[in-house]
C-alpha cells in the first residue's frame, strides 16, 4: 500500500513504548510499512525501550516532549495544543493510559484517529469501571476505528462502550513463525522434563504464586523444573520466599529478563509453556508457544480459549486453583506422545496468526482510516 503523500504523518501516543507486546508488534508494523509513512512516536511515561527493534530505513521521530501528569483537563488541553501544533494526518492512541489524547482529538478533530485497545488492567478484570466507561464512550465515539485483538475486546467495545459495530475492528495479535522454525523437531525426548512460563514477573496479574503452590503439590518423584522468564514487576522476591517456604527452589527457576534470542533457547529447551494468569486479553506467548511447537496449559480466562483449544493444542484450567494446575501439568509430564501431538496441533494454529495472514489486515485498518479522510 501506497497512501496518498498528503497523508503521510501518523502520530502514535503510548503510555509506554517499553519492551512490552503492544510496542512490539507495532515497532513490526512501522517495519513493515517502512517510507510509506512518517512516524512520530510519544511514549507518555518517556520510557522507549522498544524502539531498539526499529529498522534503520524507517521515518521515525521519537517525540521529547516531556508528558508529565498533570491531570486530566490539563492533560486534554496538552494534548490538543500538541495536535495543533503538529497537525497528523493520522492519530493512534493505545490502550486506556492514552485516553487523553483521545479526548484531546475529540477538541481538536484535526486528523483521522485510530484507537488501538488491548487489554485491560486487573481492575478491569472482573468488571469495567463506570468512570472508564463512560470517557471511552465519548472519547471513541468520533474514531475512524477502535482496534481490538481478541473478540472479548470486540463485545466490550460494541456492547459496553457502545461504539457503532461498523467502527470496531478485530485484528488478531500475529507471530513471526519463521522464529521458530524446527524448533520442534529438534527437540529431544529426555528423563525431566520443562515448563516455561514468558510474562511479567507479576504475581497479580500471571497467578504465579499459583504456580509455585502447584509445583509443591506433583510427587518428588516428577522429575519437573519451572523456568520463570521475564522483567520483575515486584514479583521475584515474594516467589522465591513461597518456593522457599515450599521447598521447591531446586524446581522453580526465575531466569530473569532476556534478549530475544536467548528467549528463543528457552522456548527451544521446553517442554510446554505454562500461562497461570488471573486475566489475560489475549497473551501473545501463547501464540509465540505453539508456533514453537510447545503444549500451552493456560488458566481459561479472558482471550485465551480463542487461542488455545481445550484438548487440542492445550490444557485449559480454572484460574488461582493450585490444584488444577498441578494436575494438568503431572498429566502432561507423564505423556510426551500427548504433548508432541498437541505441540503439533499448536503448530497449526498458530499458522493462522501469522503476520503474512495479520499484516494486510492492519494495511485495511490504515486505509479505511485515510480513505475516510480523503473522501
Amino acid at each position: 500500500m501506497t497512501p496518498n503523500p498528503l497523508y503521510k504523518h501518523v502520530l502514535h501516543v503510548f503510555p509506554s513504548f517499553g519492551i512490552g507486546g503492544v510496542p512490539l508488534r507495532m515497532v513490526r508494523v512501522i517495519n513493515h510499512f517502512g517510507k510509506h509513512f512518517h512516524h512520530t512516536v510519544i511514549a507518555l511515561d518517556n520510557d522507549y525501550a522498544a524502539a531498539d527493534g526499529l529498522s534503520g530505513d524507517v521515518d521515525v521521530v521519537l517525540s521529547t516532549t516531556q508528558q508529565q501528569k498533570r491531570g486530566t483537563i490539563r492533560s486534554v488541553i496538552g494534548g490538543a495544543v500538541a495536535l495543533r501544533s503538529m497537525r497528523p494526518n493520522l492519530l493512534i492512541t493505545y490502550n486506556w493510559g492514552a485516553i487523553e489524547w483521545a479526548m484531546a482529538r475529540r477538541l481538536v478533530p484535526i486528523s483521522r484517529h485510530i484507537h488501538i485497545e488491548a487489554g485491560f488492567s486487573q481492575r478491569e478484570a472482573d468488571s469495567q469501571i463506570v468512570r472508564r466507561v463512560l470517557f471511552r464512550r465519548w472519547a471513541l465515539a468520533r474514531c475512524a476505528l477502535v482496534v481490538v485483538p481478541s473478540r472479548l475486546l470486540e463485545h466490550l467495545a460494541r456492547e459496553v462502550w457502545r461504539l457503532p459495530a461498523e467502527r470496531v475492528a478485530y485484528v488478531p495479535n500475529g507471530v513471526d513463525v519463521s522464529e521458530f522454525a524446527g524448533l520442534a523437531e529438534a527437540r529431544r525426548s529426555g528423563d525431566s522434563v520443562t515448563g516455561l512460563f514468558v510474562g511479567r514477573i507479576d504475581p497479580d496479574q500471571k497467578g504465579l504464586v499459583t504456580l509455585v503452590r502447584s509445583i509443591a503439590l506433583l510427587p518428588h518423584d516428577v522429575p519437573i523444573q519451572i523456568r520463570l522468564v521475564g522483567e520483575d514487576w515486584g514479583g521475584t522476591a515474594l516467589l522465591k520466599a513461597v518456593a522457599e517456604q515450599l521447598g521447591v527452589t531446586d524446581r522453580v527457576v526465575l531466569v530473569g529478563k532476556l534478549d530475544r534470542r536467548s528467549l528463543i533457547r528457552e522456548y527451544a529447551r521446553a517442554d510446554f509453556l505454562v500461562l497461570p494468569s488471573i486475566f489475560e486479553p489475549f497473551g501473545i506467548v501463547l501464540l509465540e508457544a505453539m508456533a514453537a511447537g510447545l503444549p500451552v496449559i493456560a488458566s481459561n480466562v479472558g482471550g485465551i480459549p480463542e487461542v488455545v483449544a481445550d484438548g487440542d493444542s492445550g490444557v485449559l484450567v480454572e484460574p488461582g486453583n493450585p490444584g488444577a494446575l498441578a494436575d494438568a501439568i503431572l498429566r502432561l509430564c507423564q505423556d510426551e506422545r500427548r504433548r508432541r501431538e498437541m505441540g503439533r496441533d499448536g503448530k497449526v494454529r498458530a499458522s493462522r496468526y501469522a503476520w503474512e495472514s495479520v499484516t494486510p489486515q492492519i494495511h485495511a485498518v490504515y486505509q479505511q482510516a485515510l480513505e475516510e479522510r480523503r473522501s
